[in-house]
């Protein structure tokens, strides 16, 4: 991907975060309980992603680098995540593997966060040995996939042949020697592509649904057309991917990331009650960075770890394993994809 479009991504990000709709976080509500039990000091909001402890539940998904722009932006977003704890994933790496010159935009993430839990990114088109760079350039701790059929098929430039995806992902799981998470980016992982990663050896995935950044609309504005318009809505909620992979029968033994059109701190604690693991937020923290810089940035952060910890404590949750215990009730257009796909959700409703 060339730095002019990483930097036209961004732009284009920034100037659709409006239009951003259907996320599906909305259909689901708690059952309030007025005598919670806990002491709100005493809520623990950590959680543990690839076999690591986080001291955070949410953190800054995979958004950019590649170009002198983007990588000015990471190393923005590096200090806001290494001041207020958080963790935080790169864009893809693939331009700098391709370019080495394009190295320095992304190792200013871990130069700019020594301490932080940090993602690489590649896309399943990448060699063992390319996985392997991109891990080095950052230092990474982990390895996210993005998988991004739609996205390639708009994009007059993207990829055609997707048959041996999977191989390489295996592959890449097998040798690459960190944890690796298969990332969709805002469509949506459904329960039989996650059960095609169970088996390939994939055992975290960030389900990354709709109503987030949009990149069928995202490159038909880049090209000024209104070609694929009609795919708006295309794919499901993260909200319908946990669903479905976690609450039907059988669940599947995933652990499971949600990210895609995260706008506030209840939506991270509604992905958390749904069995999330943790929860990536991209558009709205770039958009904070972008409008007020750093210093803001690292305020949000900060005010959204205390507002975790506060929702939690009104919900009668000590930890992150009671959230997932509250009695949630579903409704609107995501009741009925439950209904559609055999999920029960009057046992979610009655888990208190």
């Amino acid at each position: 991907m060339s730095s002019e479009r990483k930097d036209e991504h961004v732009r284009l990000a920034e100037e659709l975060r409006d239009e951003q709709r259907g996320s599906g976080f909305d259909d689901v509500r708690f059952l309030h309980h007025t005598f919670n039990g806990v002491t709100r000091d005493a809520v623990d909001i950590s959680t543990t992603v690839a076999g690591r402890r986080w001291p955070v539940p949410f953190y800054i998904n995979a958004m950019t680098g590649g170009s002198r722009m983007t990588g000015a932006l990471n190393a923005d977003l590096a200090q806001a995540a290494a001041a207020a704890g958080v963790s935080i994933a790169s864009g893809s790496v693939s331009p700098a593997l391709r370019d080495p010159g394009l190295e320095s935009t992304f190792r200013v993430i871990r130069e700019n966060a020594p301490e932080a839990f940090v993602f690489a990114n590649v896309s399943p088109e990448m060699t063992v040995e390319q996985a392997k760079r991109a891990v080095g350039i950052l230092s990474a701790d982990a390895l996210q996939i993005h998988v991004n059929p739609a996205q390639e098929l708009v994009m007059p430039e993207g990829d055609r042949d997707f048959r041996g995806w999977l191989d390489r992902i295996e592959r890449i799981v097998d040798e690459v020697g960190v944890p690796v998470v298969v990332k969709e980016v805002g469509f949506g992982l459904s329960r039989h592509s996650v059960e095609q990663l169970l088996e390939r050896g994939v055992r975290t995935v960030d389900v990354s649904g709709r109503g987030g950044t949009n990149f069928i609309a995202i490159e038909n504005r880049r090209r000024q057309r209104s070609e694929y318009d009609y795919l708006s809505g295309w794919g499901q909620t993260a909200v319908e991917c946990l669903l479905d992979s976690l609450h039907a029968a059988p669940a599947l033994p995933v652990e499971a990331i949600a990210s895609g059109g995260v706008r506030n701190p209840l939506d991270v604690v509604r992905a958390l009650a749904l069995g999330a693991r943790a929860v990536g937020v991209s558009g709205h923290f770039l958009h904070v960075l972008v409008a007020d810089g750093v210093e803001a940035l690292t305020a949000e952060l900060e005010s959204w770890k205390e507002q975790v910890q506060t929702l939690l404590t009104l919900l009668g949750a000590a930890d992150l394993e009671a959230i997932a215990r509250t009695d949630l009730l579903i409704t609107g257009p995501t009741a009925e994809f439950a209904r559609l796909r055999g999920i029960d959700l009057a046992e979610l409703a009655h888990r208190h």
